[in-house]
């Protein structure tokens, strides 16, 4: 047997997106061996590609049938490039890959708490990611899950059960994007809790970009945040918003947590006080988070530890104050679980890429609501 050849049951899968920040795509090429519960996944390739705030700002901004038609389009060739670039960075060629799992650019997600049709929409053209590489995709993978009634989110759980669930232990699985999201996985699939835990940097990043005229993104390790004094009566203020009551299964997004909030918020006391404005929205993502432990998990679960990935990571005056407030549970990097956490959703996406071709179920009931477990996704030759 040729020792380079690839193992039988293998697939070299893409996994592409771009997260509620709408700040990068950041792509991955995996070999996955296998499906189901017993998948082995190897991470050959990572790249984020940061989009301009230019194209930030136009995403965001994107409200109308002809902006968002066009907007769908020039996402697809942002996605393709950055598909070819990371399959070139782990030194293969576009027609060793198998399938390309794009989860594109949510630009909207209507829950059923949200509107009385629940749906969901994400651009990232895949004809487009097809014709540029010419290899197939998957895409559109939360819609199969709302169709059975579920809430389309969240779709991490389902990485999360198979590559770190550990046999006899409760292991949190947290993630601070635009909106934080947790996994508790266990031995079975079907006990996984996972909901979204409510703002993660969406707030921060928005303050921020108005507090520097742009010149910052986000709250960059830390430093504007960490200058000022939370205010108490703001906190409380937040910390009554509709969302953080709701039992999950629950997910959010852009709606509850994005620009409208922010835009209040700056009109309020960006003006005389946006030190303490930032350090107020930490504080937010902070409470929220452990207070969605408090009441859903840490009465239901032993958590042997909370493994925290996504872009909150970086920010170091967001970690130091989680860690202290879910004290004496212990926080860690999820890097010492073995992957790398800015590569942990595009995985995500290679792995449901690789389901939809095995035809397995890739939905967790348990975490989104649905009535059945359903394969994900949308196939484009």
């Amino acid at each position: 047997m040729d020792p380079s050849a690839p193992p039988p049951n293998s697939r070299l899968c893409v996994g592409l997106l771009s997260g509620t920040s709408v700040d990068a795509v950041e792509a991955v090429l995996c070999r996955i061996e296998g499906s189901g519960p017993e998948a082995r996944i190897t991470l050959l390739a990572h790249v984020s590609r940061p989009f301009t705030p230019e194209f930030t700002r136009r995403v965001l901004a994107a409200d109308d049938a002809r902006s968002l038609c066009e907007l769908n389009f020039a996402l697809g060739e942002r996605f393709a490039e950055a598909a070819l670039e990371v399959i070139a960075r782990a030194g293969h060629r576009p027609e060793d890959v198998d399938v390309n799992g794009s989860h594109g650019q949510t630009v909207a997600h209507l829950p059923a708490s949200l509107s009385e049709t629940p749906s969901t929409l994400q651009l990232g053209e895949p004809a487009v990611i097809a014709e540029r590489t010419g290899i197939p995709v998957v895409s559109d993978f939360r819609t199969r899950d709302v169709a059975a009634g579920g809430q389309g989110a969240p779709l991490v759980p389902y990485l999360d059960w198979v590559l770190f669930r550990k046999p006899g232990m409760a292991r949190a699985l947290q993630n601070i994007g635009g909106i934080g999201n947790v996994s508790v996985v266990s031995d079975r699939l079907e006990d996984t809790v996972a909901f979204d835990t409510g703002p993660g940097n969406m707030v921060m990043d928005g303050l921020a970009r108005l507090a520097t005229g742009g010149r910052l993104q986000c709250d960059l390790d830390g430093s504007l945040s960490r200058q000022g004094k939370v205010m108490p009566e703001l906190l409380e203020e937040l910390l009554a918003h509709p969302f953080l009551a709701l039992p999950p299964p629950r997910s959010a997004g852009r709606e509850g947590f994005g620009d409208a909030l922010v835009k209040r918020l700056w009109e309020r006391h960006g003006a005389s006080r946006p030190p303490d404005l930032l350090a107020t929205a930490v504080a937010f993502t902070v409470e929220a988070t452990a207070r969605a432990y408090e009441r859903w998990l840490l009465p239901r679960f032993s958590l042997e530890a909370v493994y925290v990935s996504g872009g909150g990571t970086r920010n170091p005056v967001l970690m130091e104050r989680l860690t202290a407030r879910l004290a004496p549970l212990p926080v860690r990097p999820l890097d010492v679980l073995g992957l790398p956490e800015g590569a942990k959703e595009a995985v995500c996406f290679a792995l449901l890429a690789n389901e939809h071709l095995s035809g397995t179920p890739a939905n967790v009931p348990s975490a989104t609501g649905a009535r059945r477990r359903v394969v994900l996704g949308k196939l484009t030759p």
